[in-house]
């Protein structure tokens, strides 16, 4: 059985016509900067809804080297100080921005009642490692420093990223917990980017879905890893001690590149001490609850991380 026969029939049609938009998938366009304005094409098309009940405001944080955009996701009927979440968008560490997961995160404060700072952060290959992560530790402690005002609970404040952003997200754990920075409540990292090597079955047999295929992959780390020795920071597969990070909520598609380098993550976490919560999705493709929302999986999907959240944050309902 091929791998397109084992994707989830309603998650589907999203995927060819995707395929029909961006002929050979996201990867197809070699120069990236036509490689972004075709995915921010695509996904500008999508529908969109109205949250009269959610105010959203643009900020800046001060990054390593420039000012940053942060988008503050806050739930009118919020209750200060309420727990907190803080985003990191994916985009393979060469694409995406604070509008590539705009809708959902709108969704997903108003589905939570909580506020959800989202944080951006540059990109390969214009800026290749350590920017991203630095980035993204400097706007977490941005968010933890103006908790009060941002509405949010300094005590519980969990992070989640999808993809890459799931990647940048263990990675600013581990230097959260290097650097005896804020602590963290929780982490969210969503089937993440986080080996380089691409030795695993998975990241072998994924090479023509479409969505973050093999050949895609490897580039965007030659270009995010720049001439710099991947170590813990930039690739977290590769961090020898685990322990000391937050309660953790992984899922990943068993159709997904990252299958098995998130499998391994969640199993050396778990024995490290740290507790974990793992899903491993039949059917689903990378980013297949994004792209085909509707789905029933995609529901199943969404269903299942906001129960984690609720519970590691506490929130009642």
């Amino acid at each position: 059985m091929s791998l397109w026969d084992r994707i989830d029939e309603e998650s589907k049609p999203a995927l060819e016509i995707l395929w029909g938009a961006l002929p050979g998938g996201l990867n197809g366009i070699p120069d990236i900067v036509q490689r972004r304005a075709a995915y921010e094409a695509f996904r500008a098309a999508a529908p969109r809804g109205e949250y009269p009940n959610l105010d959203v405001s643009d900020h800046t944080y001060t990054g390593p080297e420039s000012e940053l955009s942060l988008r503050l996701y806050q739930p009118k009927n919020a209750t200060a100080p309420a727990p907190g979440l803080i985003y990191i968008h994916g985009g393979g560490m060469i694409m995406g921005n604070l509008e590539s997961q705009d809708e959902v995160l709108k969704i997903t404060a108003s589905e939570l009642g909580i506020p959800i700072a989202s944080i951006d952060y540059r990109k390969a290959p214009e800026h290749a490692y350590p920017a991203a992560p630095e980035d993204c530790y400097a706007g977490i402690c941005w968010v933890f420093e103006n908790a009060s005002a941002l509405g949010m609970d300094t005590h519980n404040i969990g992070l989640m990223g999808a993809s890459a952003g799931g990647g940048l997200a263990l990675a600013a754990a581990l230097m959260l917990r290097d650097r005896d920075g804020p602590q963290l409540k929780y982490l969210l990292p969503i089937y993440p980017m986080i080996d380089d090597r691409h030795h695993t079955a998975s990241s072998k047999t994924v090479v023509d879905i479409g969505i973050w295929d093999r050949e895609g992959s490897i580039e965007a780390w030659n270009w995010y890893l720049g001439d710099a020795a991947p170590d813990a920071y930039a690739a977290p597969a590769r961090a020898e001690d685990l322990s000391g990070l937050p309660p953790t909520y992984i899922d990943v598609g068993d159709l997904d590149l990252f299958r098995d380098e998130d499998i391994l993550i969640a199993q050396r976490l778990s024995a490290s001490g740290v507790p974990v919560e793992f899903h491993l999705w039949t059917g689903a493709y990378h980013a297949s609850e994004l792209f085909a929302p509707q789905a029933a999986l995609s529901q199943r999907i969404w269903a299942t991380r906001y129960a984690a959240i609720r519970r590691l944050a506490g929130i009642q309902g």
